[in-house]
């Protein structure tokens, strides 16, 4: 006689996006055994302002845990809670972790004058943050407070990241202080010194920031405490689920696809990444140094280089030309590479540097009697992945004037990916072939798309089962790899061509 099978056992993984939340369900083989998604506007209350309430985040994840109760069904055991979220925002917070302002999110450029005083730090103190001056990022936003709102400061016991926020709103029986961040999140807040993985205390003291406001830094997958509050949608769990620390979306994503050593994300906006042996100081850098998700003998590191507006701008250009994305694709396919001689620059909100500057703007050139709207759509694709190349190439220049794009050898220390191995991608915008062709052939190696739905939860579910014991190995899916085509030398004379209109206008 067989035994029944007792009810199944998984971790749960959180994606907090700028735009929408994501959930999963991992089970102890790997696979995925339900998964939802509850999506929420940015708001815009002034020019160049992107913010959150960290509230709309909460009833986010309540709206997607109700799809995610249903499609699991009864009797699911949620064994433990992984927490990631979108990286370099500023939420400042009381000392039980509940904010007291909007989230201030990467987008934003209100800190944008802030930077200077960045830029006058002496070069070996800003060296050791080996990352790109951002305004978004946490540093230079927790110093626009200080100067416009110092009352809100003094009334703040910690500054968090996103993901920290909702952890702490999980977390009813807490092991660990409400501010407590990873170094995963740490690392990207220009507050961080690269060589002694930790807090630049120089640097707050240099700028006379608030230091008091930093959050501890504990593992990633350390558990933070409990939960009872899931007991509402999947009573069998019980009133105590280990909640773990958590990390950013971006070190997140590449535990569940195995950090390769290059891996292109391409969503909204995209991330070229490529591992690295050991962070170097680099006084004006235009990729970014990150710390991993591992921690003592484990803690890694990656290079990353970002493109602000990759799916974003396409969207934006199917908006604009009436199409749906199926016609879209189907026009694109049409149209013959390189567009009939039209280029189209996707930086409709300027960018980080290297790959553009900030105060890049979009733009079709090229146009022609003969322009329709396939040549149109067809120039945005390759657009938006010859942008993605050319963030692929910054990873092997670090040293690069922010206006006109990669130049320079690899620095030391680094390890420069591999011009013959496969690229492996995730994101939503690789599903379309077409999509990874051009990038096969852009980059002139095999890609290799990973088939999840959001790795970043996917991660955030694997964070959850180291830390409470529970190892777990996912069950990913891969596709036969996109190989550069016949076509390639076209598509590389392609983006010559595309590389010479953005410095021009640039």
């Amino acid at each position: 006689m067989r035994t029944p099978a007792g009810p199944p056992t998984v971790h749960l993984g959180v994606d907090l996006g700028t735009s929408g939340l994501k959930l999963v369900l991992l089970a102890r083989d790997g696979t995925v055994v339900a998964e939802s998604e509850a999506s929420y506007d940015v708001a815009h209350p002034r020019p160049g302002w992107s913010q959150t309430d960290p509230a709309t985040w909460t009833g986010a994840l309540a709206r997607a845990l109700d799809d995610l109760a249903a499609r699991a069904g009864d009797g699911v055991v949620v064994r433990s809670v992984g927490v990631a979220g979108q990286m370099h925002a500023a939420v400042l917070a009381d000392a039980a972790g509940r904010p007291l302002a909007p989230a201030v999110l990467w987008t934003d450029a209100r800190a944008a004058d802030r930077l200077d005083r960045w830029r006058a730090l002496p070069e070996p103190v800003r060296a050791r943050l080996a990352n790109p001056l951002v305004p978004g990022m946490t540093g230079p936003v927790l110093d626009w407070f200080a100067a416009h709102d110092p009352a809100l400061c003094d009334r703040a016991a910690h500054v968090l990241l996103p993901k920290d926020v909702v952890r702490a709103w999980l977390v009813d029986d807490a092991a660990l202080p409400a501010g407590t961040t990873d170094r995963s999140d740490a690392a990207g807040t220009l507050l961080w010194d690269v060589t002694r993985d930790a807090w630049a205390d120089d640097v707050v003291a240099h700028l006379d920031l608030p230091g008091r406001l930093l959050p501890g830094v504990a593992p990633s997958d350390a558990v933070a405490g409990t939960t009872s509050r899931l007991a509402r949608w999947f009573p069998a769990s019980g009133t105590a689920v280990p909640v773990v620390v958590g990390g950013g979306d971006t070190p997140v994503a590449r535990l569940a696809v195995g950090a390769p050593g290059l891996h292109v994300n391409l969503g909204t906006g995209a991330q070229a990444m490529a591992a690295l042996d050991r962070p170097a100081p680099v006084a004006d850098a235009v990729v970014h140094t990150f710390a991993d998700t591992g921690a003592g003998e484990d803690a890694g590191w990656y290079r990353l280089a970002a493109v602000q507006n990759a799916g974003l701008a396409l969207d934006w250009a199917l908006r604009v030309l009436g199409l749906s994305w199926e016609d879209a694709v189907a026009l694109a396919r049409s149209a013959p590479a390189g567009a009939g001689g039209v280029t189209f620059l996707p930086f409709l909100t300027g960018e980080r540097g290297g790959v553009a500057g900030p105060g890049a703007r979009g733009a079709w050139t090229g146009l022609g009697e003969s322009t329709g709207r396939a040549e149109l759509v067809r120039a945005a694709v390759e657009g938006m992945v010859f942008a993605v190349a050319a963030a692929v190439d910054l990873l092997d220049a670090p040293g690069t004037d922010p206006s006109t794009g990669p130049v320079g050898p690899a620095s030391a220390g680094t390890r420069s990916p591999d011009r013959d191995a496969e690229v492996v991608v995730t994101g939503g915008g690789t599903r379309e072939p077409l999509v990874r062709e051009l990038l096969a052939d852009a980059l002139g190696r095999p890609v290799r798309r990973v088939g999840l739905r959001s790795a970043t939860a996917v991660g955030a579910a694997l964070l959850a089962a180291r830390g409470t014991g529970d190892p777990v190995e996912p069950a990913t899916t891969t596709a036969a790899p996109d190989l550069p085509t016949p076509a390639r030398p076209d598509v590389v004379e392609h983006l010559a061509a595309w590389r010479a209109t953005a410095a021009a206008l640039a």
